[in-house]
Parts: structure tokens; C-alpha cells; sequence
């Protein structure tokens, strides 16, 4: 077996020991394993500015304290829950609002007809603009369990509730994007 292949299908808990014991390439594999998926919680919790940068002291936060994972949660996970802690600290130096999420696609319309990228401009706007309403709260747990497939118990540890209260604003947040969308 490569070393390329046993660093990129390597389980994270095999990547962390790697990289405690000096293996640069496994703090690479580990980064590239779930950098995107981080841009993406970001841009989801309304971050617009500075995404590579947020991601990258996540994992520089990560790293810093590696040794205090005790791996009760998948790494993503707790990569995650350190990155919506940065996002919060940041909202709170600035002292401003979150802001909406505005995520576009303009190669989505190529495939479509004028007509077809009308309708679907249209609605992903009223989606966006669905979700937007939800409580911060609300749009969190909506983001992680719709974009990002996380469970309701991963969901809980990020957000720093309980199991039960992510399922409560996950459906509360889903009735409440069914209503927008059908007052519309």
C-alpha cells in the first residue's frame, strides 16, 4: 500500500496519531478531507467575508489543541463546533448582526432553458429567502442537518444543545420554510 493512498482513506482518528507524531501529510490529509465542508458551514451561517481565513484558524485552532480531543465526537464534528465558536467570537468583536446567507450559482443556468433558469432563480431566491427568516437558531441546525447530513447528536454537540432541542428547531425550521414557501 502507497503512503498516498494510506494518508488519503486513513480513518481521522489514524490521521490525528500521525500528525502528533510528527507526520506533516496527515495534518494535509486531515485538511483536505474537510476544508470544504467548512466553507461551506460558513458561508451557511452567513459569513461572506474572509471564508478561507476563517477555515484556516479553525484548523489552527484545531491543531493547537489537538490534544485535547478525546475523539467522544467525530473530528468533523468538533472541527465544526470550533469553527461556529470563531464565527460567534467574530459577530461579537464586530458587534453586528448575522447576516443572510446568498449563495449563487451562475453554472447552474447553462444547462437549463431561459425559461427554466428564470424558474429556478426564482425559486432559490424564495428558498433563501424562506430560511433567512428562521430564528439564527433555527437556520444553524437547518444548514447542518440539510446541507451537511450531520445528525441530530452531532448537531446537538456543535450547537451546544440538547439532542432533543436540535430535533425541535430542526422541525420547527423545516414547517416553517414549508409555510413561506406555500404563502408564496
Amino acid at each position: 500500500m502507497s503512503e498516498a493512498y494510506s494518508q488519503t482513506d486513513a480513518p481521522d482518528v489514524e490521521l490525528i496519531d500521525r500528525w502528533k507524531r510528527g507526520d506533516t501529510a496527515a495534518a494535509t490529509a486531515i485538511v483536505s478531507r474537510h476544508s470544504d465542508a467548512l466553507a461551506r458551514f460558513a458561508v451557511n451561517l452567513g459569513e461572506r467575508n474572509d471564508i478561507e481565513e476563517l477555515v484556516q484558524d479553525t484548523f489552527v485552532r484545531a491543531f493547537g489543541s489537538l490534544h485535547s480531543f478525546r475523539g467522544d465526537s467525530a473530528l468533523r464534528t468538533w472541527l465544526f463546533t470550533i469553527e461556529r465558536r470563531l464565527v460567534l467570537d467574530r459577530r461579537r468583536a464586530a458587534k453586528r448582526a448575522p447576516e443572510v446567507v446568498e449563495v449563487t450559482d451562475s453554472s447552474a443556468a447553462t444547462e437549463f432553458t431561459a425559461l427554466d433558469s428564470m424558474v429556478a432563480a426564482e425559486t432559490e431566491q424564495q428558498v433563501r429567502e424562506a430560511i433567512g427568516r428562521l430564528s439564527p437558531t433555527q437556520r444553524e441546525v437547518f444548514t447542518l442537518r440539510v446541507s451537511e447530513g450531520f445528525s441530530y447528536k452531532d448537531i446537538a454537540r456543535i450547537v451546544g444543545s440538547t439532542e432533543g432541542a436540535a430535533r425541535v428547531h430542526y422541525h420547527n425550521a423545516m414547517r416553517a420554510v414549508k409555510e413561506f414557501l406555500s404563502d408564496e
